[in-house]
């Protein structure tokens, strides 16, 4: 049964909008006017204007996760599939997820299967989500399948987010660092080193170079701004370029720190994508066309789209991801095993958990040295301002004795 969407006023002509299922925009108003409902439009959902386009916004990781759980639960329940997306709908909670979901629900009766209905809307339901689906409907055991891809959902993003936490901390410190010191500098510095004029005394070199520094701040510091933001502007216009990106993106891998994170997360991404398309039976080239949109970093999107190249020309998986060299020779190696035993897919899984490990207790312990670190550095600069102060009201003091 066809879905729309629609907005109606009550007798006390309040609005209310939703999604109501029936077989023509007639009858839909029939039920709307059984409801004491006003219809004011109607409106099919999963119309072609609205192909690949958000209602409102995006679904979120979380609700994606969480619709996807549902709908395992209810399809091992052996419920039809449309009963299982009617179910999940009145379930939602946020209107632009009831709305994306009758819309895929509407292709479904229509006749579409699950992986084609969500195709139409690929900024909601990635490669690989579609994938495993359509892989789960081949196999005919799409509730473990959707089981599987609800789990891959959490452990994909648990490590975006440890690591993405672990970073929080210093980057809050060191904005407050900043701030503390740009307004010392701009406003505090300048009233306190103004009385030291009228003495015409000599003044130490800490004092004439902070004072400078505090003039600088003042007279040029929004200039300053507005250059780094302009900067800003064009870097991110030249990252649009194909061959700057991938230079730039190669030349972030090869960062002492922050390097290793980038290819371990990406690396973890990559494995755990490859690892689960490969044991719902998806295959090779496919998994790999899914897995390299898992990957941020386009110098090692680049290896894959290699890789790709090669194993269809007959080479192994393992011989052709280290052609690229962008990915770690663990990674390497572990499939390289897999493919000697006929056990890629555990091997992928093991090693995207490896790879997890790994980077999570990286970016621990890069983070346990920032945050001491980022605190003497704010220290070492506060004791020069107050030096730079006091410095001159000693010597002052010396004199008048």
């Amino acid at each position: 049964m066809p879905a729309y969407r629609f907005e109606a006023s009550d007798a006390a002509g309040r609005v209310e909008r939703g999604v109501i299922d029936a077989d023509s925009p007639r009858q839909a108003r029939t039920q709307l006017r059984g409801r004491g409902l006003t219809p004011l439009e109607i409106s099919a959902v999963g119309g072609a204007n609205e192909q690949g386009v958000a209602f409102g916004s995006r679904i979120r990781t979380v609700e994606l996760t969480l619709v996807t759980r549902q709908l395992a639960s209810l399809l091992a329940a052996r419920l039809p599939l449309e009963q299982a997306l009617g179910a999940v709908i009145e379930q939602a909670d946020r209107p632009a997820l009831r709305e994306r979901l009758s819309a895929v629900r509407a292709e479904v009766v229509a006749g579409q299967n699950f992986a084609q209905a969500l195709a139409r809307y690929p900024r909601d339901f990635p490669e690989v989500y579609r994938a495993l689906v359509s892989a789960g409907e081949q196999s005919g055991d799409l509730a473990l399948v959707m089981e599987r891809l609800a789990d891959y959902i959490e452990s994909r993003n648990a490590l975006v987010q440890r690591v993405t936490l672990a970073f929080t901390y210093p980057a809050i410190v060191t904005l407050v660092a900043i701030g503390v010191i740009v307004a010392l500098l701009a406003y505090v510095v300048p009233q306190v080193v103004g009385v030291f004029a009228q003495t015409r005394q000599e003044l130490p070199a800490l004092t004439v170079g902070l004072i400078a520094l505090s003039g600088f701040v003042r007279d040029w510091g929004w200039w300053v701004l507005a250059l780094a933001v302009a900067l800003l502007f064009a870097f991110r216009a030249a990252l649009r370029s194909p061959a700057f990106r991938i230079a730039w993106h190669e030349r972030l891998l090869r960062l002492p720190l922050a390097g290793r994170l980038i290819r371990g997360m990406n690396t973890a991404r990559f494995a755990s994508t490859l690892g689960i398309l490969a044991a719902s039976g998806v295959p090779l080239i496919r998994s790999l066309e899914a897995g390299a949109q898992t990957l941020t970093n386009e110098a090692m999107r680049a290896n894959v789209a290699d890789a790709i190249a090669r194993v269809r020309e007959g080479a192994s998986l393992s011989r052709s991801l280290a052609a690229g060299g962008q990915f770690p020779p663990m990674m390497v190696h572990m499939i390289a095993s897999g493919e000697a035993t006929g056990e890629l897919a555990p091997m992928l899984e093991r090693t995207a958990a490896t790879l997890s490990g790994e980077t999570e207790r990286r970016a621990l312990a890069l983070t346990g040295v920032l945050e001491p670190a980022l605190i003497l550095v704010m220290g070492a600069v506060v004791l020069l301002i107050v030096l730079a102060v006091l410095l001159p009201i000693i010597e002052i003091n010396q004199l008048v004795r």
